[in-house]
């Protein structure tokens, strides 16, 4: 079997700059095509305190193969979804910090597929992240079907004596970083039997790449982390490291709201009318083990709900007289509603109720996380990256989003943030074609408002 088809190296390591986070999808697609990605079984660390895993619900699923539509149907929490499943993105890490808990702990393995009834992709994960989405169906009802091995992996900040944080490398680390980076040349999945070339871009495995006890996979010392305690940076290592390879490309994507995050949503409404929203929204979820017929059950009660509430603020839009008010407020589960909308016309006399619609969407079992960390905070955060990055292999992309004019990361911390973990990224790996998209993208008058993540 030939392996004339090799994986395209990059000189120096990409690193593309967005402002919003599905904007990374067309970098991403970029390298496919350029064959530095390849078009499946794509691996991806995605540091985040948002999941981004939701689905465009009614977006029909064969649209993932026009990419341009594609494009203009994707938003902030539901990007990764239509990668895994035109193909492309099998295996994603989830790395979080402690605040961000949407999805449980641990290894999640489903198939993501079409929905014969809907023709919209959809889930076999019962999570109730997905389930409170209506994303659910059983794997008998989903066509064209692809699998997703999904690890949740808490990060916690490194401890004050772990934090030497340096951007700089001696030439002796920066050859040592090309000569990993070489390693990564690979043979494409059709052709993983043949043999690899004697030339330079394809020199032997590293020694420790077996992930002995107490190293990383490129046998890096993690024993100045103290323990394999939840969250600490042996643990992301031991997590995340066996389904990375020296041999096999995988994207590194960073979220900046990972160092410090906002619930910008709260910044726009009372605690009252916080609570409301909570009310009318909040999700009923399945008992534990339940059945097939119980999670249907879920799903349709959440779908009709959800609909119900989409109404509700849609017509609103259109008449919120207090005919109109009281008249929805008669409907099961809705008799707060009256509350809701005098407390944001005493406020504001023309309630935008297509975003009170979106805060409400975000107001299930976990409400979207909130933690604005102190500068010691992200300088741990920031310290345990540095960390368990050094025992993972060289990533083949490097995407980050800076998330800051939707304020999910606080505006006054987002250029920090990004020259530190730039800084890391630099150090650990040599010099970095770097592209901050988002500067081409910006106008003074581009307005932005929050989106659900």
């Amino acid at each position: 079997m030939s392996c004339a088809r090799l994986k395209r190296l990059y000189k120096e390591l990409p690193v593309w700059v967005v402002e919003d986070h599905h904007d990374v999808v067309r970098h991403i697609y970029r390298a496919i095509a350029s064959r530095h990605l390849p078009m499946e079984n794509i691996k991806m660390v995605h540091l985040d305190s948002h999941p981004d895993l939701l689905i465009p619900v009614n977006m029909c699923a064969d649209m993932v193969f026009d990419k341009e539509k594609l494009f203009g149907e994707l938003s902030i929490e539901n990007w990764i979804m239509p990668m895994v499943y035109a193909g492309h993105v099998s295996c994603v890490a989830w790395l979080h910090p402690y605040w961000a808990q949407q999805i449980r702990e641990g290894e999640h393995r489903m198939a993501v597929g079409r929905d014969s009834s809907t023709t919209t992709i959809r889930v076999t994960s019962t999570d109730n992240y997905f389930l409170s989405d209506g994303l659910y169906v059983c794997a008998d009802q989903l066509e064209n079907s692809k699998p997703l091995q999904l690890n949740v992996v808490r990060v916690d900040p490194a401890k004050p004596s772990h934090r030497a944080i340096t951007g700089q490398k001696t030439e002796a680390e920066t050859e040592k970083q090309r000569a990993k980076r070489a390693r990564t040349d690979w043979c494409s999945a059709d052709e993983a039997g043949c043999s690899q070339t004697a030339d330079t871009d394809s020199l032997p495995p590293a020694e420790g790449s077996n992930n002995q006890t107490g190293r990383g996979i490129n046998g890096t010392d993690l024993r100045e982390d103290d323990g394999d305690d939840e969250g600490s940076t042996s643990y992301v290592v031991k997590r995340v490291s066996p389904f990375l390879s020296e041999t096999e490309p995988y994207i590194l994507d960073i979220d900046l709201d990972f160092f410090t995050c906002k619930n910008p949503f709260k910044e726009l409404y009372t605690q009252e009318e916080y609570g409301i929203l909570k009310e009318l929204y909040s999700f009923q979820a399945p008992r534990p083990n339940a059945n097939e017929e119980e999670l249907e059950e879920c799903v349709d009660r959440r779908t009709r709900q959800l609909e119900d509430l989409e109404a509700v603020f849609a017509d609103l839009l259109e008449d919120d007289g207090e005919e109109a008010v009281t008249r929805w407020s008669s409907n099961p589960g809705m008799s707060s509603l009256d509350r809701l909308v005098s407390s944001l016309k005493a406020r504001n006399p023309s309630p935008d109720y297509e975003m009170v619609h979106q805060a409400g969407l975000t107001c299930d079992l976990v409400e979207l996380p909130h933690h604005i960390s102190t500068e010691e905070e992200i300088d741990g955060l920031i310290a345990a990256v540095q960390l368990f990055l050094k025992a993972l292999p060289v990533p083949t992309l490097v995407t980050m989003s800076r998330s800051s004019l939707d304020e999910y990361c606080p505006v006054e911390q987002v250029d920090s943030v990004q020259s530190r973990v730039l800084a890391i990224l630099e150090g650990l790996y040599g010099a970095l074609d770097l592209h901050k998209d988002y500067e081409s993208s910006f106008t003074e008058t581009y307005e932005h408002q929050p989106q659900v993540s």
